[in-house]
C-alpha cells in the first residue's frame, strides 16, 4: 500500500521521520580523504564538501562507508601503505568522535549504533589494486574491518579488467584472471562482500560465475536511463537480484545525466588534484535530482525494491544533482520516491534493509 501526501512539504516531513525511524546506509563516501587533513574536523559542519558529522545528523543517515582508496596505478608497496594510512585516519576518528559516531563491521553492529543513537562508520576498501596481488594484505584489511573490496578502480588492476571512467579502456585480461577468481573466493570466505562497480563487463561476468554469495555494486546506476560506461546494463542488475545482491544508486551527474557535457581527462584529473576547497565547478550543467529519482525509478521496476540501495559517491565528485547538494539533503531523495508512488516498505529496504540483509548472508554463507 502507498502512503501518499499531497504537499511537498508534508512528503519531506514524512521522509525526514522515516529517516530518523529506519537506519539508512549510504555504501560509498569518498570523504576519507579530508580525515587526514590537519585542517579539517569531522565533527564540525562545513560549507564544503558532502560530508561530516552534522550533516550526516541532520540528513538521518544511521552508516556510511567510507571509501579507502589512492590514484593509481601505484609502485609495489605504495598502494598497502596508502590504504593502512587510510584505514588508521578512519579509525582514529572514530575514536576521536565517538560522541556521535561508533565503528562497525556487521549488520548487527550497525544495529547496535543505530540503537545508541550513534551513526555507524564502516570501510570499503576501492580498488583491487590495494591489495598488491596478496591475498595475506586482504585478509589484513579484512582484520582491520574493511567490509567490501571494489575489484577494480579506473584502470585495470593484475587481475581484473576495469570499465575505465572517462575513457573506454581495451581489454587487458578479458574479465577476470585465475588469480582474480582466487580473490573472489577469498572475499566470499571472509565474508567481506564483493564490489562490482568500475569493473568491465566481461569481469562483471565473471564474478558472478565465481562468487558464491550475493554481490554488491556499491555505487552504479543504470545504463538504460543514461548510457555511460560505469553504469550497469539491464541484464548485469538482473543477474546481481538474481544472485540476491544489491545495487546502490550513483549521484554523479556524469555517470546519470545523458546531458552532462563530456569532460576533458586531464581537466577532470587537475580538478581533483587542486586542494583548494572553494575550486569552482567543472562546468555550468546543473544536473536534477529527478534525474537521479529516474535512475531509482528504472531499478525498482527491473529487479524490484528487495536489490536497489543508495550508494552516493559524496566527496567523490565535482558536483552533484540539484536538491542533493549533501549528505543532509538526502531525505529530499526519499520524499522524492514517495512522491513517485513508492511506498514506504520499499523505501525502507532501498534505505538501508537491503544492505543489511547482503551483510549478513555473506557473513553467514
Amino acid at each position: 500500500m502507498h502512503r501518499m501526501a499531497t504537499q511537498p512539504d508534508d512528503l519531506l516531513s514524512l521522509a525526514n521521520e522515516l529517516h530518523r525511524r529506519v537506519i539508512v546506509i549510504d555504501t560509498h563516501c569518498d570523504t576519507t580523504q579530508r580525515l587526514g587533513a590537519d585542517d579539517w574536523d569531522f565533527a564540525a559542519r562545513h560549507d564544503t564538501g558532502h560530508v561530516d558529522i552534522p550533516r550526516l545528523g541532520e540528513g538521518g543517515i544511521g552508516a556510511v562507508f567510507l571509501a579507502v582508496w589512492a590514484k593509481g596505478p601505484l609502485p609495489p608497496g605504495d598502494g598497502a601503505a596508502a590504504a593502512r594510512r587510510q584505514i588508521e585516519a578512519i579509525q582514529q576518528a572514530t575514536d576521536r568522535c565517538a560522541r556521535w559516531i561508533s565503528f562497525a563491521r556487521t549488520a548487527d553492529e550497525i544495529r547496535a549504533a543505530k540503537a545508541g543513537g550513534k551513526i555507524a562508520v564502516l570501510i570499503g576498501i576501492e580498488g583491487g589494486y590495494l591489495i598488491e596481488n596478496s591475498l595475506d594484505i586482504l585478509r589484513e584489511y579484512h582484520r582491520c574491518g574493511a567490509a567490501y573490496l571494489t575489484l577494480t578502480h579506473g584502470f585495470h588492476t593484475d587481475w581484473a579488467d576495469s570499465s575505465g571512467i572517462h575513457e573506454p579502456l581495451p581489454p587487458r585480461h578479458g574479465g577476470l584472471t585465475p588469480f582474480g577468481r582466487e580473490v573472489i573466493a577469498e572475499l566470499n570466505r571472509l565474508g567481506m562482500m564483493v564490489d562490482v562497480s568500475h569493473v568491465s563487463d566481461a569481469a562483471f561476468w565473471d564474478v558472478v560465475e565465481t562468487s558464491t554469495v550475493p554481490i554488491i555494486a556499491s555505487h552504479s546506476s543504470c545504463r538504460a536511463v543514461a548510457p555511460h560506461r560505469r553504469n550497469l546494463a539491464d541484464d548485469m542488475m538482473r543477474a546481481i537480484a538474481a544472485a540476491g545482491g544489491v545495487v546502490q544508486i550513483n549521484f554523479a551527474p556524469a555517470f546519470i545525466d545523458s546531458h552532462y557535457p563530456d569532460l576533458d581527462p586531464e581537466q577532470v584529473a587537475r580538478w581533483f588534484a587542486d586542494e583548494n576547497a572553494n575550486k569552482p565547478p567543472l562546468t555550468e550543467h546543473l544536473t536534477s535530482i529527478d534525474c537521479v529519482v529516474d535512475h531509482f525509478d528504472h531499478a525498482l521496476r527491473l529487479i524490484g525494491p528487495d536489490h536497489v540501495g543508495i550508494g552516493s559517491d559524496f566527496d567523490g565528485v565535482p558536483a552533484l544533482p540539484s536538491g542533493l547538494e549533501d549528505c543532509s539533503k538526502l531525505p529530499h531523495l526519499t520524499a522524492a520516491l514517495l512522491r513517485r508512488g513508492h511506498s514506504e516498505a520499499d523505501i525502507i529496504k532501498v534505505l538501508g534493509g537491503n544492505v543489511l540483509r547482503v551483510m549478513e548472508a555473506c557473513r553467514n554463507r
